[in-house]
């Protein structure tokens, strides 16, 4: 029992680790926030990876090696997480509600990606988006602003 009560605050209230800065595990969190999303469908398309690793350079201004290592990195956690809630406080913590809107926005483009909306897909960003605090209108906006390009 104490154990688990030890994981569980070793999982959720940590500090970042000493090497890594408070921007790079958001990155972590992001990055592994649009890994499940590829994989919420049982089926990951190359179509979804490319746009995850677009998305990646592009937000967070890293090279092809560094966004393969960060997606590398990301689907360890991915793999080990229990929830989302690890994703998410970070992600609370140090985004400013634009840059919560943008992540749902590329949530959006990774579920498109394939060319079609899967249910599981839209449950995920649906939650995303209730655990981000984006309104809902902000979460309806992105979809269409994504769906109609």
């Amino acid at each position: 029992m104490l154990n688990q009560i030890k994981l569980f605050f070793d999982q959720h209230i940590a500090l970042p680790a000493p090497d890594q800065s408070v921007e790079e595990n958001i990155h972590l969190a992001c990055a592994a926030l649009f890994i499940e999303m590829m994989y919420i469908d049982d089926e990951a398309h190359p179509a979804e990876h490319k746009v995850i690793l677009n998305r990646i350079r592009e937000s967070f201004s890293l090279s092809f090696e560094q966004a393969n290592d960060l997606i590398s990195m990301a689907t360890q956690q991915r793999q080990q997480a229990t929830d989302y809630y690890q994703f998410t406080s970070l992600i609370n913590k140090g985004y400013t509600q634009e840059q919560k809107v943008n992540l749902i926005k590329s949530l959006w483009q990774i579920a498109y990606a394939d060319g079609e909306l899967d249910q599981y897909e839209e449950q995920m960003v649906r939650k995303m988006a209730d655990l981000l605090h984006v309104p809902h209108l902000q979460f309806i906006k992105t979809k269409h602003q994504v769906n109609d390009v």
